[in-house]
């Protein structure tokens, strides 16, 4: 058996192809030989440095492996899926981090440049660039950070922490984003921060990264974030000192000096207007208080004004009747800056600008700039254009969408709050929570796809692309006291959330939902919303204790009242999560009374979850019979009642209810057909995208082979259990695996 090179991650094509190669017993060079491609090749596609192999090659590697029937006819999916799909998910997903475009005229940050040059050659770790806003922090660090990629062949990674805004991104949040551009598949992510921050130490380890982490708040968001290795550096700019973060090395930006703001305004005007009036050029950019952000803006007016002279320009900045108030030190000298761009821009932009206040999350689309203006989408394109032209607003990675910088949003605050109507902040908080929760609802089991949204997949990405902004406006509304919008959004999203654990706040989310079922008295959807409140508890923050404290909290209420349905999910769930907290007895009359209950639900509303429960704890009071024939009766009704959803939610049960069934087999000892019945639920696994049930799956397949003596079938599927269990989010599970690799004989 060749070595598996612990950084590499193989495609799902890779791990096929080993596995059909490694069944038919040959080596790569015999595989080679039988079909004609070479050693290399091979060995690239099996390491997953090749997604997938090209569609002859895919044809003639089944031809040679004598793949017939629905073995051959999955091979060349997997491969054809590989090639399609994966390329374009693995730019997304890089695409969340990846390095701003560095500014084309940086000036008069020479000295500044070589000074972070000899910092961070000192030996990686901590290099922190801190000064006031407006000073250049950030153009400094994607200059530099451009520069130096050569140095760090690993990966160069960005992130905006959102250091000034109201709820700047949380270290959990960043640590997610960071781990998924790593290729750190959605449900490997660990639920706490601590286990985040050591999986990403962990995949770092010996690796040259840079990661520039900008616009920090604070110590505490950073620390979880930083890369520290020998062999990489983390970037940091704030506005603050961070005086408490070890083991730094600092960098203090001060505004520039009169030859370098002036050298930036004829980088972006011209030399020869510059040196027409260098009085007033020097005057100019003494207004700005040599601070790039502002000289730049001035600028920019002038570059789009070649009729306007530097006097004119330095003559507006002096006028008291052009400025939001008399120019100080400090941030407020920008605010003339603003104010001159802002009112440079058509009537239109500038209305859009002010509004685009009202938005609650770090980033928008066409979409949201033509809910909160109501004008034409073509309209709503040309004024986001002239914004961005104006250094008003800023392009993001994603090119159709865009943001504020800090200054500017509370500068384009204040002119809401001195030109509009308080009430316009409610339209795009309305169209946020009404769209979300009816893109989240066509998740139900029985939702048709109808409304707004072409298709489930559509509603899906609009949720992931504005999930910034709808969990914002969640938050601002529960603030506001918007009870009856912010209940209906979380009941809502319950399906949706269903293997998305790791993407979404979701304990915040439901609690929000159950506090405002509280405060309207309506008993009925706090029993639903704390049901949900204790899935995400166990789920997402593994708190065992957390989740039955919220179950019985449900279940109460729902007895008082009446409430059968919700009654019967909190047995269901209780029936789980009381075996996690060592209550077997309990549990067990839990599970049965939910399985009696369902029986008053639909089968996909949640009969089928009641079913396999009770099956579990029929199996754990060694009932086998019985317990089989539970999970087969599942199986067989959700053929039967296969048109009653959508596929997703099919095959997660088919899954679910198969792997339910090994495991009755396997206590049984029946360990080839226990085998048969994981490897189906593995597959259906992949396909579904539910990464932890494929590990659950492909650990317990390895055993079932071990136990039937099957030690290559074993080693393999073992094999890819550790791959899926990185430290230190799975530690327990992957050395469940390595202990099973190692009673394999040799």
């Amino acid at each position: 058996m060749e070595p598996v090179e612990a950084s590499e991650t193989r495609s799902v094509f890779g791990k096929l192809l080993l596995e059909h190669r490694r069944a038919a017993g040959w080596t790569q060079g015999r595989l080679a030989e039988a079909s004609g491609i070479s050693v290399r090749a091979l060995r690239e596609l099996e390491r997953g440095r090749a997604r997938a192999a090209q569609q002859r090659s895919a044809e003639v590697l089944a031809d040679a492996l004598g793949l017939t029937g629905g073995d051959r006819e999955f091979f060349l999916t997997v491969a054809k899926q590989g090639r399609r799909r994966n390329p374009a998910l693995a730019a997304q997903v890089a695409a969340t981090c990846a390095l701003p475009t560095p500014p084309p005229d940086l000036s008069g940050r020479e000295s500044e440049l070589a000074q972070l040059s000899a910092k961070a050659a000192e030996g990686g770790g901590v290099v922190a660039i801190v000064g006031q806003a407006g000073v250049g922090k950030t153009a400094l660090a994607v200059t530099a950070a451009d520069l130096w990629r050569a140095d760090y062949p690993d990966g160069v990674f960005a992130m905006d922490l959102r250091g000034m805004d109201e709820e700047p991104l949380s270290a959990r949040a960043a640590l997610d984003r960071l781990l998924r551009a790593l290729d750190v598949a959605p449900g490997q992510v660990p639920a706490s921060e601590d286990d985040r921050s050591a999986l990403l130490r962990m995949l770092l380890e010996g690796r040259k990264v840079l990661l520039l982490l900008d616009n920090a708040a604070d110590e505490a968001q950073l620390r979880p974030l930083l890369v520290a290795g020998p062999g990489s550096l983390t970037l940091i700019t704030c506005r603050r000192t961070l005086a408490g973060l070890e083991g730094a090395r600092w960098l203090g930006l001060e505004p520039l000096s009169d030859g370098g703001a002036t050298g930036l305004l004829a980088r972006i005007i011209g030399a020869d207007r510059v040196d027409a009036e260098q009085a007033e050029a020097r005057e100019l950019v003494e207004l700005c208080g040599f601070l790039p952000l502002a000289v730049r803006i001035a600028g920019n007016r002038l570059a789009t004004r070649p009729q306007w002279s530097l006097a004119h320009l330095a003559d507006r900045l002096r006028d008291e009747g052009t400025r939001l108030r008399a120019l100080a030190a400090g941030d407020l000298q920008l605010r003339s800056a603003f104010d001159l761009s802002y009112r440079a821009v058509s009537a239109g932009a500038r209305r859009l600008f002010r509004l685009l206040a009202t938005v609650p999350g770090a980033d928008f689309g066409l979409e949201l700039a033509g809910v909160v203006s109501g004008a034409a989408p073509a309209d709503v394109r040309d004024q986001l254009d002239e914004l961005v032209d104006a250094s008003l607003l800023q392009a993001t990675a994603d090119p159709e969408r865009h943001q504020f910088h800090d200054l500017i949003r509370l500068f384009a605050e204040e002119r809401f709050e001195a030109e509009e109507d308080p009430a316009a902040r409610d339209i795009v908080l309305a169209h946020l929570l009404g769209k979300a929760a009816e893109a989240a609802r066509l998740f139900y089991p029985r939702a048709p796809e109808t409304g707004r949204f072409g298709s489930r997949d559509e509603s899906a990405r609009w949720l992931d692309i504005e999930a910034g902004n709808w969990i914002a406006a969640h938050r601002v509304a529960a603030r506001k006291g918007w009870h009856r919008e912010v209940g209906d959004l979380a009941i809502a999203l319950h399906w949706y959330s269903d293997g998305r654990s790791s993407q979404r706040p979701w304990w915040e989310i439901f609690s929000l939902g159950a506090d405002a079922a509280r405060a309207l008295g309506n008993a009925g959807d706090e029993a639903k919303l704390l049901n949900f409140v204790g899935w995400a508890c166990s789920v997402c923050l593994d708190d065992a204790e957390g989740a039955v404290e919220a179950h019985r909290r449900a279940l109460d209420i729902a007895v008082r009242i009446g409430d059968r349905t919700e009654q019967t999910w909190a047995s269901i769930y209780l029936g789980q999560v009381l075996r996690y907290v060592g209550e077997d007895a309990e549990a067990f009359e839990f599970a049965k009374r939910g399985y009696e209950l369902a029986d008053e639900l639909p089968f996909w509303d949640g009969q089928s979850s009641a079913r396999n429960v009770y099956g579990y704890a029929l199996l754990a009071a060694g009932k086998h019979a019985e317990a089989l024939a539970v999970h087969r009766g599942v199986l067989a009704d959700a053929e039967r009642l296969a048109a009653d959803t959508y596929p997703g939610l099919r095959r997660m049960l088919k899954a679910l209810s198969l792997r339910a069934i090994g495991d009755v087999l396997g206590d049984l000892a029946e360990w080839r057909e226990a085998a048969g019945y994981y490897r189906t639920s593995r597959w259906l696994s992949w396909e579904g995208g539910f990464d932890a049930m494929e590990t659950i799956c492909a650990f317990r397949e390895g055993r079932a082979w071990r136990e039937a003596g099957a030690f290559e079938e074993a080693r393999e599927c073992l094999t890819l259990a550790v791959e899926l269990s990185p430290e230190p989010s799975f530690t327990a599970r992957r050395e469940q695996a390595l202990a099973e690799l190692a009673l394999l004989p040799e």
